[in-house]
Order: C-alpha cells, then sequence, then structure tokens
C-alpha cells in the first residue's frame, strides 16, 4: 500500500490551523500519511507541527524541498522508493523537485483548495 506524502505548511496546515476539510479528505484513505517540511525546530512550533495527527518528515532547510536530495534521504529514511508514495504540495519548484526523483506529484493551488481534483490524483495514484 503506498504512503501519502503531504506538504505540511501550505497544504495541510495554513495559518497554523489544521485544514480540517483536507484532514477529513486523507482520512477517506487507510494508507500511511507522513507531512513533509523543511522546518527548523523553532518553526515546528511556531507553524504547530509537533501536534498534528501524522508522522512528521523534516531535513531542518539542509537541503530544502526544492533540491531533489530532500526527497531522496526521506526516501532512505523511511525505507521507501518512488514507486511507494504519493505526494502533493503547494510549492511548484518542491514539485518539479519531487518528480525529478520519480515521485508521482499533485500540485496544490492552495488558492483555488481544489479538493476533488486532489481526491482525483489520490483515486488514480493509490
Amino acid at each position: 500500500m503506498k504512503t501519502i506524502l503531504v506538504d505540511a505548511v501550505g497544504c495541510f496546515i495554513t495559518d497554523k490551523v489544521i485544514d480540517t476539510e483536507m484532514h477529513a479528505l486523507l482520512e477517506q484513505y487507510p494508507n500511511k500519511k507522513i507531512l513533509l517540511t523543511g522546518a527548523d525546530d523553532e518553526q515546528m512550533v511556531e507553524f504547530g507541527l509537533l501536534d498534528v495527527p501524522y508522522e512528521v518528515f523534516t531535513l531542518k532547510h539542509d537541503p530544502e524541498k526544492t533540491d531533489p536530495a530532500y526527497y531522496e534521504q526521506m526516501l532512505e529514511r523511511f525505507g521507501l522508493s518512488a514507486s511507494d508514495v504519493v505526494y502533493f504540495e503547494h510549492n511548484p519548484a518542491a514539485v518539479e523537485s519531487a518528480e525529478h526523483v520519480g515521485i508521482p506529484t499533485h500540485h496544490w493551488d492552495e488558492n483555488k483548495k481544489d479538493y476533488a481534483a486532489l481526491k482525483q490524483f489520490l483515486d488514480e495514484n493509490l
């Protein structure tokens, strides 16, 4: 069963609050979920990432998610390959970086909040 990788800040958390509609959507899937962030220790507190319902992965900006090495290290840490995961992310440069290592990735437009398109991406790729 594939793991769902979720951009933490900008997708799952907006303005330091969990997006309840997104959380409800994700809970429809039995798959493991991992929140991905670049947050350092101070930002983990600032963005409210210490009290979330899913595991959080960060490399504390070394490297950033815009660097394919971020995703390579994350996959290695969890013993996963790119074919074992799907991902959605709000930053177009990070989307490109994840796709560079072969991760099926959906760009989440945080202004449109198109939950139907996200659900379709998940349904087609899980």
